[in-house]
């Protein structure tokens, strides 16, 4: 299947073309012609599916169509401010009347996907695609409402401040799309995303896309939508099977350290993300891998938009080689030379382990996933086989050997198969220490006490307001 046979507006096409897109995804194939008929959509599709597309495509087409049918509108206004500026009158504040939103649970999820509808719209006229959320200065904000915009992408939490000092009027509005609800309800959205949709027209499209379809998503997914077509993309995108998982058991922070540091230094990396459970740890194992000579760089809630937003600049540059960063910052990053993804600290739902590999193999490429889990954590390692309904094999490398055995209880056993007892135990934690350059691998000793190694998962933040 071709995006022709999709049966999408022309200027489109054009600018999948330049941009590379040749055959839809599965998720495409499905989603973009029922979208186009206009039917309320619950897609249940894994990160790195093309899900993006699956519904900026048929809301692009839909502009490009009405555009072409009717004349350009009157003045925008902004250029409504101007002109009464010109005319010595108080400029008013008029609020945008936005026809889309797209509701992300964090910043760089919406600015992923206001970069994609900008690249899929390259050759529309008077279609403006704006980011607003937290972390950026209201007077910048204010700037790009005044331009009354055609499609708006917004965390939940800062939406809500505009709407409620009547900055923007959904009255217009013709498409929702709630993108990672699942997500967004695992952040506490639930009452922001309720009184955005009540603000929004009953007659509005509502396209919702999810890792699931269950429990809170689901129903509230069937109070917002009207007879909505139901699609769920399995497979090798759901599997992951172009990407080589595995378990390296550790004794402590000290042997952790020392066999990430040796994991780096995998000639066949190209960029990788480490992920850790904690904003802390993210700063702190970023200045230490620093200190033993990679580029790498921190990623999480705690810091402002503009140093978020360079840092993932520098990433898509080649200038940041390790990325370390927590789950809610890293969601929606996009980058293609990702070879790499290390579970530093697991994550405390299986559904964010299944995210945070897909950060690599995005667009049918190979990656690598490596989980450092500590013994006590094998319960953990199970919930998440349970999950993906895969095994996760377990590596050993010559030099870096656990102490205590970790492979033996796990053989011939059915996904997450492990036996009462194999998950206790474990050294006392060392210090968080990595290796210099060319260096052999150091002993045990020294640097942070505390055991870390237990992962809680990381604190669910509220920063992205």
């Amino acid at each position: 299947m071709t995006f022709e046979s999709l049966g999408l507006h022309t200027s489109v096409i054009k600018a999948l073309t330049e941009a590379g897109y040749t055959k839809p995804t599965g998720v495409q194939e499905q989603a973009v012609p029922a979208a186009i008929e206009g039917r309320d959509l619950l897609v249940s599709s894994q990160t790195g599916s093309g899900k993006t597309a699956a519904f900026m495509l048929p809301a692009l087409h839909k502009f490009a169509s009405e555009q072409q049918a009717a004349p350009a509108a009157g003045k925008t206004p902004n250029q409504e401010m101007q002109a009464s500026r010109s005319r010595g009158e108080r400029p008013r504040f008029k609020p945008a009347q936005p026809k889309m939103l797209v509701l992300t649970p964090t910043r760089e999820l919406a600015l992923q996907v206001t970069t994609a509808t900008d690249k899929y719209g390259a050759h529309m006229k008077r279609v403006k695609a704006i980011s607003i959320l937290g972390g950026m200065p209201y007077p910048k904000q204010m700037q790009l409402l005044a331009k009354n915009p055609e499609i708006l992408v917004a965390t939940p939490g800062r939406l809500i401040d505009h709407m409620e000092s009547g900055k923007i009027d959904f009255s217009q509005l013709q498409i929702l799309v709630l993108d990672e609800a699942d997500r967004m309800l695992d952040m506490g959205f639930i009452d922001d995303i309720e009184k955005i949709v009540d603000a929004t027209p009953e007659s509005r499209q509502t396209m919702l896309f999810s890792a699931t379809l269950d429990g809170v998503v689901g129903n509230m997914a069937k109070r917002i939508t009207k007879n909505p077509m139901i699609i769920q993309i399995a497979g090798s995108a759901t599997k992951h099977e172009n990407i080589q998982q595995k378990v390296h058991f550790v004794d402590d922070l000290s042997h952790k350290n020392r066999l990430l540091d040796h994991l780096l230094r995998d000639v066949t990396m190209d960029q990788a993300v480490v992920f850790t459970a904690t904003k802390r740890d993210a700063d702190t194992i970023a200045d230490r891998l620093n200190i033993a000579g990679f580029a790498a760089a921190a990623l999480h809630g705690d810091m402002h938009q503009g140093a978020r937003n360079r840092t993932l600049d520098s990433l898509r540059r080649g200038q940041v080689r390790v990325l370390v960063a927590t789950d809610v910052a890293a969601r929606g990053i996009d980058v293609p030379a990702i070879t790499h993804v290390f579970n530093y600290d697991l994550p405390k739902f299986p559904e964010d382990y299944v995210h945070r590999i897909g950060r690599t193999g995005r667009a049918g490429r190979n990656g690598v996933a490596v989980s450092l889990v500590n013994h006590a954590e094998g319960v953990n390692v199970k919930r998440i086989e349970r999950f993906t309904k895969q095994l996760i094999p377990v590596d050993v490398v010559e030099g870096f050997e656990p102490k205590r055995s970790a492979s033996a209880p796990r053989s011939n056993h059915k996904p997450g198969g492990w036996k009462p007892g194999d998950n206790r135990g474990g050294a006392k934690p060392g210090g968080r220490t990595f290796s210099k350059p060319g260096a052999a691998p150091r002993k045990e000793g020294g640097g942070y006490k505390g055991n870390r190694s237990n992962d809680s998962g990381a604190r669910r933040s509220f920063g992205d307001r």
